[in-house]
């Protein structure tokens, strides 16, 4: 069994803007989310953690870095952790419109909805199947051993029920999966099967003063207009 952890990356500008971000905007840290970072390194010092996996995007990429150079890994790029595909959505200015369309197809995938896709982007079937693809390679790889994860509050929302059959989307989104928290999974392979069970949701203990001063990464309705 893996001790999986999921580490959102820090704060960077689009958490601000409201901009979606899957791969054309593509912002580094701000000053608060190096900070935010460099706390969450400090906590993972002695949790052993065997290595390293990263989204390409650089708010996810930087943080992983610093939490590497705390615990003394070289963070490995993987593509399968990318954010979730939101297609055109990231072409265009954060509007109460595309913030609308974005809660539309999230209600989807909450009702069962999974083939509903953002526009020329991904649905939720499609993102899963990525996922699980980078999983399973990081726990082939290193089997029986404790590994950090560092990707986004999107991706890490919408794959977890899957992931783990006894978790509520519903109950995931009643607590704010902040920059810089931290999810625990214990999970196992069982035939060809990934099953996970969930230890700990958005765990942001490890942070304090200003790097606890977060930013919502929705935007209230009327908040863009």
């Amino acid at each position: 069994m893996n001790r999986i952890i999921l580490l959102r990356h820090g704060e960077n500008p689009a958490n601000l803007t409201k901009e979606f971000s899957y791969k054309k905007i593509d912002y580094p840290l701000t000053e608060k989310g190096v900070l935010q970072a460099q706390q969450t390194a400090e906590a993972l010092r002695g949790r052993k953690v065997r290595a390293i996996y990263t989204s390409p995007l650089k708010r996810a990429l930087q943080t992983a870095q610093i939490v590497g150079d705390a615990v003394g890994l070289t963070p490995i790029v993987e593509e399968a952790f990318r954010e979730l595909n939101v297609g055109r959505l990231e072409e265009v200015p954060p509007s109460d419109e595309t913030w609308d369309q974005y809660r539309r197809v999230i209600h989807a995938w909450v009702e069962g909805r999974s083939e509903v896709s953002f526009p020329d982007g991904e649905n939720n079937r499609q993102l899963w199947a990525r996922y699980e693809s980078g999983l399973r390679k990081v726990i082939l790889a290193y089997p029986d051993q404790t590994l950090l994860i560092v990707g986004h509050g999107g991706i890490f929302t919408a794959t977890l029920p899957r992931l783990c059959p006894d978790v509520s989307i519903l109950d995931l989104f009643k607590f704010e999966n902040h920059n810089a928290s931290l999810t625990e999974i214990d999970v196992e392979m069982t035939g060809n099967r990934l099953i996970g069970h969930l230890v700990s949701w958005a765990n942001t203990d490890h942070l304090s003063g200003e790097a606890a001063q977060f930013v919502s990464g929705t935007p209230r309705r009327g908040e863009l207009s």
